[in-house]
């Protein structure tokens, strides 16, 4: 009979790839509340909560705060609207096509974000479209899409046809069937969807650096600080917001979906 207790090995390679992971993260918390302005003087020297009194007080850093959460904002409505309605067209039906329009949905988040930026810059500029709010969102949303839908669609799947066979038969239209049997049932999918959305949108870089401009979101102004080490103590507030940000919406994603579905493209 095999014991189900893991191996002393197995239990200290799990803890070492959990420190590996985490330990640089806390490192940045850490140094946020040190009372030095060094970049990294070890052992920290007191604690204080000056630096973010600091950061919240400088104009660059509230301007990138308030782009980041208006571009997030923006392309997690998008994607709701989009990812959802396209779940809805793939879901059941089988057409011509099918397969290759799901293709190009999965794509932009199957694609390394520096394809996509070169992409999208290319197309934006054979438009004559300026680099701005406009062009960040519509990359952002590009991925954002891939996220709602892969969740939406999951749910649909997993939502029993009778129930909308059975409100259609009871009279119901379309609308009706939509707001009271298919609304109720997607909810929890829409929600986690949306946050995970919103949480990947924020901390983008990659293919913001490309569609941004002179516009400069909260990652963008954290890359930019890696030139200015007399600002590290206020960078390690702002890393430490971004990780704030975007952890909490993944987690609440994660405990919204757990026990169904796994939450689709947590992976990006």
């Amino acid at each position: 009979m095999h014991s189900e207790k893991a191996s002393l090995g197995l239990k200290a390679a799990a803890w070492g790839g959990l420190a590996f992971l985490h330990i640089p993260i806390l490192i940045i918390v850490l140094y946020a509340f040190n009372t030095e302005d060094a970049a990294f003087s070890f052992p920290p020297q007191g604690f204080t909560l000056k630096w973010f009194s600091v950061a919240f007080s400088r104009v660059d850093v509230l301007e990138s705060i308030k782009l980041s959460l208006q571009v997030a904002a923006i392309s997690t409505l998008i994607a709701m609207v989009l990812g959802t309605l396209a779940a809805a067209a793939l879901y059941r039906r089988s057409f011509f096509g099918k397969e290759g329009i799901s293709l190009m949905l999965i794509l932009p988040i199957a694609l390394p974000g520096i394809i996509t930026g070169i992409a999208l810059l290319s197309a934006f500029k054979s438009l004559g479209i300026e680099p701005g709010l406009l062009t960040i969102v519509i990359g952002h949303a590009t991925f954002c899409v891939v996220i709602v839908h892969n969740n939406v669609i999951a749910r649909l799947r997993r939502t029993s046809h009778s129930l909308i066979e059975a409100s259609m038969d009871l009279g119901a239209d379309g609308w009706q069937t939509f707001r009271y049997i298919i609304l109720p049932n997607l909810g929890s999918a829409l929600l986690a969807g949306g946050m995970l959305a919103f949480a990947l949108s924020f901390d983008e870089i990659i293919v913001t650096t490309f569609t941004a401009g002179h516009e400069r979101t909260l990652p963008i102004w954290l890359l930019n600080q890696l030139s200015r080490p007399r600002d590290v103590p206020v960078t390690n507030v702002v890393a430490m917001l971004v990780m704030l940000v975007t952890m909490l919406p993944i987690l609440g994603a994660y405990y919204l979906t757990k026990g169904g579905e796994s939450v689709a493209g947590s992976g990006k």
